[in-house]
């Protein structure tokens, strides 16, 4: 099969998506750090456990939702666990999986971290966009999620 190199404008919009990409999640992991003593994935897995139903999720399913190994969600959890912010317990549904659990210091942590991660957020990406570009930014990313994950 023949490659299909990438034209120099879309080598150029490559690379500006992957540094923006990155830079960003840079950005934020910096500011959680400082701010909140805390690395963005980790502020990552806290919000999402923090929206689910008693605020617990089977580790599978959260390592799922978060696209993470379960090993290194398994990781991530322990050292949450040993800061008192995540418990993990047995799932009452099924006995061989577990669940992990925010309590309530994990969500004391989460929420006193959202304002100024949520302000970072708007500072760096939709402060910096217009109206249209956030709407395509979004109908971009949807159509890149779809596809990736039309994959499994």
């Amino acid at each position: 099969m023949a490659v299909r190199w990438l034209d120099d404008s879309e080598q150029q919009t490559w690379r500006a998506f992957i540094f923006a990409q990155r830079m960003l999640f840079e950005q934020l992991d910096r500011e959680l750090q400082r701010d909140a003593g805390m690395p963005h994935a980790y502020y990552i897995l806290l919000a999402v456990l923090s929206e689910q139903p008693g605020r617990r999720l089977r580790m599978s399913e959260l390592a799922e939702i978060l696209g993470s190994s379960r090993s290194r969600t398994s990781h991530a959890v322990a050292r949450l666990e040993e800061w008192g912010w995540i418990e993990r317990v047995a799932d009452p549904s099924d006995g061989r999986g577990q669940v992990a659990q925010l309590t309530p210091k994990g969500y004391a942590a989460v929420d006193a971290a959202a304002p100024g991660h949520v302000e970072g957020v708007r500072k760096h990406l939709f402060d910096q966009l217009t109206p249209t570009q956030v709407r395509q930014l979004r109908r971009i990313s949807e159509s890149i999620v779809a596809h990736l994950n039309s994959m499994d």
